[in-house]
């Protein structure tokens, strides 16, 4: 702790991100990557855009992106905020929609970036608990509150509520703002995102680091009522007026652009992921249902921590997670098919020691 840092520093608990080794060989299940390339389609519009123009700086609105994922959701460019990864259009969220004088709600057991943020933006918050099946249950937020954060589906459990059950809490909760952060609903959930026509106080929000292969771009993008995204866009221009370069915004494009690339790889994922839940559970895994690019696994007789310890042995990573409720549960990305049987393996050997 330095005399040099400010009061707000010396709080500040920060996010911890999956490791992210340099070992040849790994097989790396702990940061929720896809185990498919981007689009080729992608690659041609990046190598496209390095030319002379790299001298220039970017169009700070990102028109160009904003209009394909506008054409591509079936809304119009002014309900699109873009940014540098949905963490960076999470901070701008937390600082411009969901700091009042009432706490802001969300789930005790979800993204741990949301407390980081409360604490840098200094946001009031409650957490509420997820029930003893680790699902929310929208009773629990019937109570007083200046906004609602929900990760649907919920990250690290994959549990994923429906279309329903969302328009259910923007009903019953009509005067705050309601976000929905929808980063892994492309493995099988369904996005509320035409909602936002009903609901001026739904914002959606999305990344292509995940069901389009693109964590290392870093693009996310909010879809919401033209005055929730007014307001997004006075705090980025306040902070950062160029968030996403020139070559984030041609890969982007091609990538939305891209749609039975999309489709195919998704599918992937999902007939990936199933095989795995089945490999788990035959070795006595409890698996929580997901609709995510990951599982949350756990086993009644062997410790969690050890067993990601004996993995990381083997060269075999996933993330264990030290919170009290979720301590003997691994979260498990999806890799390919190859790598996901290479783990069943590892584990199959590991209990059987």
């Amino acid at each position: 702790m330095s005399r040099f840092w400010s009061p707000i520093v010396q709080t500040l608990t920060p996010y911890v991100p999956g490791e992210q080794p340099k070992i040849t060989n790994l097989i790396k299940l702990n940061t929720n990557e896809n185990p498919f390339g981007p689009s080729p389609r992608v690659l041609e519009a990046i190598k496209a855009e390095t030319a002379d123009t790299l001298r220039l700086y970017p169009d700070p609105n990102a028109d160009r992106l904003k209009q394909t994922i506008a054409a591509y959701h079936g809304i119009a460019a002014n309900e699109v905020f873009v940014g540098n990864g949905s963490d960076e259009v999470l901070a701008h969220v937390f600082m411009a929609l969901l700091n009042h004088e009432k706490p802001l709600l969300f789930a005790d057991i979800t993204y741990s970036f949301y407390p980081t943020y409360c604490s840098l933006y200094g946001v009031k918050h409650r957490v509420v608990p997820l029930d003893e099946n680790m699902r929310i249950r929208l009773a629990d937020y019937d109570q007083e509150c200046g906004a609602i954060i929900i990760a649907n589906p919920n990250a690290p459990t994959g549990i994923l509520l429906s279309t329903a059950e969302i328009e259910l809490l923007l009903q019953a909760h009509p005067d705050v703002v309601v976000v929905v952060d929808e980063a892994y609903v492309d493995f099988g959930g369904e996005t509320v995102i035409p909602l936002i026509k009903r609901y001026p106080n739904l914002l959606v929000i999305h990344t292509l680091s995940k069901s389009r292969s693109l964590a290392g771009l870093r693009v996310g993008f909010a879809v919401g009522h033209p005055e929730l995204i007014e307001a997004l866009d006075r705090v980025k221009n306040s902070f950062n007026s160029y968030p996403l370069d020139r070559l984030a915004i041609a890969g982007s494009v091609a990538a939305i652009e891209d749609e039975s690339y999309f489709r195919r790889t998704c599918q992937g994922v999902i007939d990936t992921r199933e095989k795995l839940v089945a490999g788990l559970k035959l070795l006595g895994f409890d698996v929580l249902p997901s609709a995510a690019n990951f599982i949350f696994a756990r086993h009644p007789q062997h410790d969690a921590a050890t067993l990601a310890a004996n993995l990381r042995a083997k060269a075999i990573l996933v993330r264990h997670f030290k919170q009290e409720r979720i301590n003997q549960y691994l979260r498990i990305s999806i890799g390919t098919d190859a790598e996901c049987e290479a783990l069943v393996d590892a584990l199959q050997q590991i209990i059987a020691q």
